[in-house]
């Protein structure tokens, strides 16, 4: 059974409920326009517009995106005033702007709700130190690898009192929706969701695709196993054959599914996951390249591989970051 998100109802006399939703540099745009979409096409459907929305970040100004479009932000209240609180996901999860703890307690404080969407869910979940606590799958192996002594959740979404943990991505639109449905029609509701083409609503409970826990990740069965088994052998990959044996498939039926399902083979697939994950470490972690090579199953020729994929070595990608932290 799925759970039901346990959201209020606030301001019962039909006055606008204030969304502010608070952005960090290098914010996920696509987030940020999962939720005001939703909140924009149901003013359009509604007979009154029944929502308000405030870009907000911790010292305003222009706040720039990961993509590189802008949005001007006010500058968050000590003495915030909104129904809701939406921190959107941010491509830097050692993103100082994301650490919250006193700007979620003010808006706590005065009734309001506030849903933390990945990067700001992972970093809610750390440095409280909280288990059972949704965020994008990515993120919960960033947690892992950096020591973490507790695993986030693989669910869309998680509610702890007035404080709900996003998968963000895709997911923001379920929750957008979720959200807008406490205080319009089901119907209005739905034509929100139809206009967007969103097919399916997902309860919070839902597992994120692709996170390892789903059910069915690409819509046959043999290829999710042979996924998951190559999930959890990204060190030390092992041969395809062996993994066909495991299957109980031959070498030609693996290759066909992979092909008609993913459009790649199972040795291109495996080897893109491992250099994903490696792409994934050297971006937010201090492991070294070389480290990060074995943990990726790549014992020798990392860079090449890597420089071969992604179309630089590791060490420029690294030193890319590091110059653009100290701008």
């Amino acid at each position: 059974m799925t759970a039901k998100p346990k959201l209020r109802r606030l301001n019962p006399d039909k006055k606008l409920r204030q969304f502010d939703v608070l952005v960090a540099p290098g914010f996920v745009l696509f987030e940020l326009a999962a939720l005001i979409e939703v909140l924009r096409i149901a003013n359009r459907v509604c007979p009154t517009p029944p929502f308000a929305f405030t870009y907000r970040s911790l010292h305003g100004g222009l706040i720039e995106s990961s993509s590189g479009a802008a949005v001007a932000t006010e500058r968050v209240s000590a003495q915030p005033q909104a129904d809701y609180l939406f921190v959107i996901g941010n491509s830097d999860p050692d993103q100082p702007d994301l650490s919250l703890g006193r700007v979620v307690q003010d808006y706590t404080f005065r009734g309001a709700q506030v849903f933390l969407l990945a990067e700001a869910a992972s970093r809610y979940i750390n440095e409280r130190g909280s288990a059972d606590l949704a965020t994008h799958w990515e993120n919960a192996v960033f947690l892992r690898e950096r020591g973490a002594r507790f695993d986030a959740r693989f669910s869309i979404a998680t509610q702890q009192g007035p404080v709900i943990t996003c998968a963000g991505m895709g997911a923001t639109v379920d929750v957008a929706l979720a959200v807008i449905g406490q205080h319009i029609s089901g119907s209005a509701k739905m034509t929100v969701a139809d206009i967007m083409l969103h097919e399916h609503i997902r309860d919070f409970g839902a597992m994120q695709p692709m996170s390892g826990l789903k059910t069915s990740a690409t819509g046959d069965d043999a290829l999710d196993q042979c996924i998951k088994i190559m999930q959890t052998n990204i060190e030390d990959p092992l041969p395809i054959n062996e993994i066909v044996a495991a299957l109980g498939l031959s070498n030609r039926s693996l290759e066909r599914k992979f092909k008609t399902y993913l459009g790649t083979t199972p040795n291109n697939f495996y080897r893109e996951m491992r250099l994903a994950k490696a792409n994934t470490l050297l971006l937010n972690t201090t492991l070294s390249v070389r480290e990060i090579g074995f943990a990726c199953g790549f014992p020798n020729g990392f860079s090449a591989v890597y420089k071969s994929f992604y179309g630089i070595t590791p060490f420029a990608l690294r030193r890319q970051k590091r110059t653009a932290a100290q701008r």
